[in-house]
């Protein structure tokens, strides 16, 4: 199909006056069914001197991918660049286009598709596939980012929280995030002592002490290293390692208990079936309708079950109790309570959650900031599990510095979006 040299830059979103489209048609290019623009670019005067007074000098042909709506029919521009002899500086020249950048033959607008393509959960192997071009030009494209990712040690956010997650190898890394605009900070190649420490060192110690809170889980050093090089911030345990804790310590010792029932009794059946309704608030459970339970041949309520269940050791319930207790203090935001809990006589308890009130006295006052302060890791351990997507959709990865790129590329890009999303909330609001 024949179209004028109008249509066809209309049709691409071109805006180059350098050239000149001869026609597009479909054909055959490396084995494949495409679109082929085919375009003459020339020069009008000399680009060194600006002189009018040359010769036609030979040709070069130069095949571009470009963006298509559908990826089974790609499109190509090939451009064919007629070279020019200037009489006057006596230097040989070619005619340049702003579609591709000088000595490149991947347009620019694929480029930025590609780039689009990396902040999503995609693997490089579809975004090559389906912008015509190979896996290392995506792998370039994804490096030329990393300029915008470098490093500095002008500034830190008030509010940090540290983490780790499984990378390259089966190997921890840390993690730092914002804990206000979840932008990431840093992300090191491994969480040792001297790692962290070497890195935050790097900033000066005014900025260090600007710092007011470090978020974190129970990991033994981090409340160290957090006192240590952020002398001002207060240390805040995660709410949700707390609870997490103190769960699993009543799960192990229901589960424990129930090894040395009957497996036929009823007390069995009250614990194991219903396992589900002991890790829930007690206030939420349902305790007005009955409903008949076939497994105990009687209609109960959800608090009936629970109640009944914990009347089969003292133990057992003072456990449960602590758990609740404990739920409904972080809830409430009640440190005094906490307090209460932690300070009191453990000898009532199960021995798993003896050791967790240990580690809890360990760290108390970070415990207790936890209870009063609304900050968390609830940011970063959304983060580690688009950190742990990222790795499985390409199959893991060997090289740190790619799936650094790629997570920085992602994530930054997304907190991004959010930002201009509230701003523009509060445009309309006002």
């Amino acid at each position: 199909m024949n179209l004028n040299t109008n249509y066809i830059k209309e049709f691409l979103d071109i805006e180059d006056p350098c050239l000149n489209f001869i026609s597009c048609t479909r054909t055959t290019y490396r084995g494949m069914n495409v679109i082929m623009c085919v375009a003459l670019a020339e020069l009008n005067v000399c680009p060194n001197c600006e002189s009018d007074n040359f010769i036609y000098n030979g040709f070069k042909t130069v095949t571009i991918p470009y963006i298509s709506a559908n990826a089974s029919k790609p499109v190509f521009i090939k451009v064919k660049k007629l070279g020019i002899f200037c009489k006057n500086c006596q230097e040989y020249s070619y005619p340049s286009t702003n579609i591709v950048e000088k000595h490149c033959h991947i347009s620019n607008a694929v480029k930025r598709k590609i780039i689009s393509g990396l902040t999503e959960d995609r693997s490089m192997t579809s975004i090559a596939r389906e912008n015509s071009v190979s896996v290392t030009t995506v792998q370039r494209c994804l490096d030329e980012c990393s300029a915008q990712f470098t490093l500095s040690f002008d500034s830190l956010p008030e509010h940090l929280a540290f983490d780790e997650f499984r990378g390259i190898g089966r190997k921890l890394h840390f993690i730092c995030q914002d804990g206000e605009k979840h932008t990431i900070v840093v992300i090191l190649q491994n969480r040792f002592k001297s790692t962290i420490r070497k890195y935050f060192e790097q900033f000066p110690e005014t900025t260090r002490k600007a710092v007011k809170t470090i978020s974190t889980d129970l990991n033994c050093y981090y409340g160290s290293l957090a006192r240590e090089l952020f002398p001002n911030a207060k240390v805040v345990v995660d709410r949700f390692h707390m609870v997490q804790m103190v769960t699993r310590s009543f799960t192990g010792f229901r589960v424990q208990f129930m090894k040395e029932m009957d497996k036929t009794s009823r007390e069995y059946k009250l614990l194991k079936s219903h396992w589900k309704l002991y890790l829930k608030k007690y206030k939420e459970l349902e305790g007005t309708h009955q409903v008949y339970n076939r497994s105990l041949r009687a209609p109960y309520t959800q608090s009936q079950i629970v109640s009944e269940g914990l009347q089969c050791d003292e133990t057992l319930e003072n456990t449960y109790n602590f758990m609740q207790d404990f739920m409904y203090a972080l809830k409430y935001k009640d440190p005094e309570k906490i307090e209460e809990l932690l300070s009191g006589n453990t000898r009532q308890y199960c021995p798993q959650l003896r050791t967790t009130i240990r580690s809890f006295r360990r760290s108390f006052r970070a415990v207790l900031n936890g209870a009063a302060l609304p900050f968390s890791n609830g940011c970063l351990e959304g983060l580690n599990r688009k950190i742990k997507q990222i790795e499985r959709t390409a199959y893991g990865y060997s090289n740190f510095t790619h799936l650094l790129k790629r997570i920085r590329l992602e994530q930054n890009l997304i907190s991004l979006k959010k930002s201009a999303k509230r701003l523009e909330a509060v445009q309309h609001s006002h």
